[in-house]
């Protein structure tokens, strides 16, 4: 319990919270007095692309922040050609988060937030109604967005750096086997909640895996396992606050501010006190997910739903994350590989 009060030391700077607000701020006040909050909403989620500058070599930077925007587009894109049936969903799903897992550490990219936002936006997008029509026009939106984190991560490096460049932070590399374990363990269990969460008929299910693969980022079981718990009692106290919130019928320009002031918070804080953050996480996705009439009309519904989908998800991520950090199951995947490897030889030299 001590660990929920107890604030973390970190190298982040405290201007990269400003510019994720910045970047998350921008389409969703775009949105809001252009009259398409909708569009702006969708925008504002690859904004978040800003959070994989991982380089303090200015070309280096942009070149990887320019790579992740193209997966965010397509992490998105993939998400809604796959939306048009709940049992194909989870399996698309569950061969994008191999896939995306085992590409994220090909390219060195081990730093959080790793494959977390690339699987969080297909989740939003296997979800949302199937519209082949509308694909190209939600596609723009995630697209806008994340041109704009391009724009602004150029300004924020050539300020921050100003010609000095520390060296990067040594990649802590991988066994290729070990790769594809983790890999094979995210695909199984991101696609597994989305699965049940499908199955159960819950509202907004991407709330599932979106919470499972938050869980499984830890770096330990015993860290997992403390995300899990954090994030279920900071989603407890995060939807008391929300109902409060919402009591007071806050109009749409406060809710669209509030959203930037709570990207900030949050980017400060999931650094230092993962289970305080979520408090705040709770708050925005909400803002962010639901429109505000349907907030005041559907309220202890949409809670109950969210409160479900949160509990789901943080528990098949804490088995998730056993799985993820158990030495006998990856030697017994490994030597399964292996055989397999030598067999699909064998077959080829016949």
């Amino acid at each position: 319990m001590n660990q929920f009060f107890t604030f973390n030391k970190t190298t982040r700077k405290w201007h990269l919270p400003v510019i994720a607000g910045l970047c998350v701020g921008i389409p969703i006040m775009a949105g809001y007095f252009s009259g398409n909050t909708e569009g702006g909403k969708l925008a504002s989620l690859s904004g978040l692309v800003i959070l994989y500058i991982q380089s303090n070599n200015i070309p280096r930077r942009m070149m990887i922040l320019m790579t992740c925007c193209l997966g965010i587009m397509l992490s998105f894109t993939f998400g809604l050609f796959f939306s048009f049936s709940n049992l194909a969903s989870p399996i698309a799903l569950a061969v994008f988060s191999f896939f995306i897992h085992y590409s994220i550490y090909k390219l060195g990219l081990t730093k959080p937030p790793g494959n977390f936002f690339f699987i969080m936006l297909a989740s939003v997008a296997i979800c949302m109604p199937y519209q082949p029509g509308k694909i190209p026009e939600r596609t723009g939106y995630i697209a806008m967005g994340a041109m704009l984190s391009c724009l602004l991560g150029l300004v924020y490096s050539l300020l921050t750096l100003r010609g000095k460049e520390p060296p990067d932070d040594p990649v802590n590399a991988k066994d290729r086997y070990t790769n594809i374990v983790e890999s094979i363990t995210y695909g199984v269990f991101i696609g597994l909640s989305l699965a049940i969460a499908n199955a159960l008929e819950l509202d907004n299910p991407y709330w599932a895996p979106v919470s499972c693969a938050a869980v499984m980022q830890g770096v330990s079981t015993k860290h997992i396992w403390m995300r899990g718990t954090q994030r279920i009692l900071g989603t407890l106290l995060g939807l008391g606050l929300t109902w409060g919130i919402v009591l007071l019928h806050p109009s749409p320009l406060i809710i669209a501010v509030s959203i930037v002031a709570l990207q900030v918070i949050v980017e400060f804080l999931v650094v230092r006190n993962y289970g305080i953050a979520v408090v705040f996480i709770t708050i925005l996705t909400i803002f962010l997910a639901e429109s505000g009439s349907r907030l005041a009309i559907d309220t202890n519904e949409l809670f109950v739903a969210r409160l479900i989908d949160i509990i789901l998800g943080s528990a098949i991520g804490a088995i998730g994350g056993w799985v993820l950090f158990n030495e006998r199951v990856h030697y017994l995947t490994t030597l399964q590989i292996r055989k397999a490897k030598i067999l699909i030889r064998k077959n080829k030299m016949r």
